[in-house]
This record gives C-alpha cells, structure tokens and sequence, in this order.
C-alpha cells in the first residue's frame, strides 16, 4: 500500500517537467512528436523517411531511447539529422527528466521538429508525458490486427497511428483494414496513415500530417507573441 503514493509523487513531477518543456520547446516552436511502438515496428525506419524526405524544408533533430546501444542513433546521424542517445539500462520507456537532461546536447535555436524516439514497448511509455504535442503509436502489420485490442492504451493516448510493412500484407493473415477498423474501435479520432517504410509507399500522407503540425504549431507561436 505505501508504494501507491510514491508513484503517484513520481508521475505527477513527470507531468509537472513534462509541461514545462513543452512550453519551452513552444516557445521555440519546436514541434514534438513521441514515437511508441513494439520493438522491430519500424519507428526508427519512420524517422529515416522523415529526415531525408523533409530535408531542405524542416530543421529535424532527434532523441533516441533505448535498453543499451546507439545503434538507432548511428541510423538517424548517417540519415542527415542529430541525434542523442538515452540508455535507459534496463528501464522500459523514457521520462520527462530524462529529456530534459539531453535537451543541452542539441542546437535547439537549429531544430523546427524534434522527434523522440521512446523505448519499444506499447505499455510502459503510454503513461508518462515526455512534453510532446503528439503521441504517435507505430504499429507493424506481422504483428497483428488485433494490435490494438491488445493494447488499447497506447492508441487511446496517441494523436496518430502509423501501420507499417504493409507490403508485406499479401504474404499474412493480418489485413490492413481490420487493422484501421480496430484502431477507429478503441479512438476513432486517431489520425492514420498505412505506410511501407521498405518500399516508401503511403509515406507522403504521414509527412503531410506532420507538415500540417508543424504549421499548427507556427500559428499557434503567433498568436501568443
């Protein structure tokens, strides 16, 4: 029974941190996407195609959390973005000190977009505000269109979904469909975008989206100054 209002104490000073980096990172206007996702989704793979296929248009920088490695951090900097990496040595997804502790690594007068990339895990992460604008759940056709079903509180916390592989649909009992109809069953104010980050298919419409926000969040600046 003790161990309840710890955790309470806990999440409350991440929420605390986590608004008071968006509202640092707002007043750069600095859009903030939170990528969640099974390990071997493809977030990695989705942040790839975002680097390259916005270069020249927005600044991108990125925060990579993992168990151990830089791996995904050597992927984003040979992509053309920077990177720092968070090992979390263990621990199942990021916290808001966490990103605030590495925010001074990057050149935040040089980024429009920061992407964090959280630890692979669809429970964990759901519930701890990193001081993003949106939350984006990635999920993986070979892992199921009942992905969702399973593990609702990810998709019921996200502002957008991004089912990935969807060229593998011909060679898999999951469909893409069943997968959107089970998404739109647990939030159907989620935005969703099907994509192949082997092939680039669908991939324009996500980076529309994220045009969109970034555009969002330069009116919302606007308004306030």
């Amino acid at each position: 029974m003790g161990r309840i209002p710890i955790m309470s104490d806990v999440t409350s000073a991440n929420a605390a941190l986590a608004d008071a980096l968006r509202r640092e990172l707002a007043e750069r206007g600095i859009l903030t996407l939170n990528l969640i996702a099974s390990p071997g989704a493809g977030k990695t793979a989705l942040i790839e195609w975002t680097i390259k296929r916005l270069a020249g248009e927005y600044r991108i920088a990125v925060i990579e959390g993992d168990l151990t490695t830089r791996l995904d951090a050597d992927r984003i900097i040979a992509a053309g973005a920077p990177a720092v990496q968070i090992n979390t040595g263990g621990g199942c997804h990021l916290e808001a000190r966490m990103i605030r502790d590495v925010l001074a690594q990057l050149s935040l007068d040089e980024v429009d977009i920061l992407i964090i990339e959280n630890v692979g895990n669809l429970v964990c992460p759901t519930g701890w505000d990193l001081g993003e604008d949106a939350k984006v759940v990635v999920a993986s056709l070979p892992e199921g269109d009942d992905k969702p079903l399973k593990y609702p509180g990810a998709f019921d916390t996200a502002q957008a979904a991004v089912i990935n592989k969807i060229d593998l649909e011909p060679y898999l009992p999951a469909r893409v469909e069943r997968l959107r109809a089970n998404i739109a069953r647990i939030n159907p104010e989620l935005d969703v975008f099907a994509v192949s980050c082997t092939t680039g298919a669908g991939v324009e419409a996500w980076l529309d989206w994220v045009r969109q926000r970034v555009q969002r969040k330069r009116a919302q600046g606007n308004e306030a100054s």
